[in-house]
């Protein structure tokens, strides 16, 4: 196969991919999915499951199911019956044994104590998947922006990257508590260490959310903090943008170096403006923050 001929398969699969992200509450049967990819019913089926090492069938099922686990462990609105409908699924034991084939656990279990692990090893044909997405930007995709002194709540993540999402739960139930919700508080995480050259041991990053209140003491070691004003190179990020190592590449390893400026020393940093489950997936805005040093006159 020629690298045009490769390039168009894997833009068809791109396609796809969107196409179920934006309509996971529809019909993502084979038929419907070869017309997105333009192939036979027949070949789009051989074709993904070579591309993605996974089925159409189980891609589709574990993108709801994911879906479904952050309803579960993030959102305390919905209940399990709620979420089960949410998923498409008509019965909720039938959801139940789904769940609990896929992440080890029931969801009223995960509700109440996720397990991550098993949680994440299940999760990996979704993420290798994302990972063969062509992403690219530009130049011209960077602006730099004078960011304002942001007084913020902080909880440290410290140890393992793989168990961040308990350290996430725990921030987002004590924001509740505090009343600085997402819709009150912006949302802000600070990147302390690259998980790709930092032991796990090692790793930190910050979950923060802005604030100026005093902190009162808490059982849950949140502090007060400071993001810095400064310069900044800024990209913003649509879609999957839990997987943000593609666009701090693109700023450290390929913008940073042409642009004429140097990078400051306060670290890598993003705002979420909006959120997957509460949007879809591909509808998730991120603000990455590449602090830089000050120009200095003359």
């Amino acid at each position: 196969m020629t690298n045009a001929a490769r390039e168009r398969y894997r833009a068809r699969m791109q396609r796809v991919l969107d196409h179920i992200d934006r309509h996971l509450d529809e019909d993502l049967g084979l038929e419907a999915l070869s017309a997105v990819a333009a192939f036979s019913q027949a070949h789009f089926h051989r074709q993904f499951t070579a591309t993605f090492g996974v089925t159409v069938h189980r891609y589709v099922q574990l993108a709801r199911l994911r879906r479904a686990s952050y309803q579960l462990a993030f959102r305390a609105g919905a209940s399990v019956t709620e979420v089960a409908l949410d998923a498409g699924y008509e019965a909720p034991d039938a959801f139940a044994r789904a769940f609990r084939q896929r992440f080890d656990q029931s969801p009223s279990a995960f509700r109440m104590s996720p397990e991550w692990q098993p949680w994440r090893a299940a999760c990996a044909p979704l993420t290798n998947a994302r990972t063969k997405r062509m992403t690219t930007w530009s130049t011209g995709d960077i602006d730099i922006h004078d960011f304002p002194a942001t007084p913020v709540a902080v909880m440290s993540h410290r140890g393992d990257p793989a168990a961040v999402y308990g350290t996430v739960r725990r921030f987002i139930e004590w924001r509740r508590a505090a009343g600085l919700g997402r819709s009150i508080a912006a949302t802000f995480t600070v990147f302390h260490s690259d998980p790709r050259t930092t032991p796990a041991a090692d790793f930190r990053l910050d979950l923060c959310a802005a604030s100026d209140r005093p902190i009162q003491d808490n059982a849950q070691g949140v502090t007060a903090g400071l993001i810095p004003a400064g310069r900044c190179a800024v990209l913003r990020v649509i879609g999957h943008s839990e997987d943000l190592e593609p666009a701090a590449l693109f700023l450290y390893r390929d913008w940073l170096p042409d642009s004429g400026e140097e990078a400051g020393d306060f670290p890598l940093f993003c705002q979420r403006l909006s959120f997957f489950p509460d949007v879809p997936e591909h509808e998730a805005v991120t603000d990455l923050f590449l602090p830089l040093r000050s120009h200095r006159a003359g």
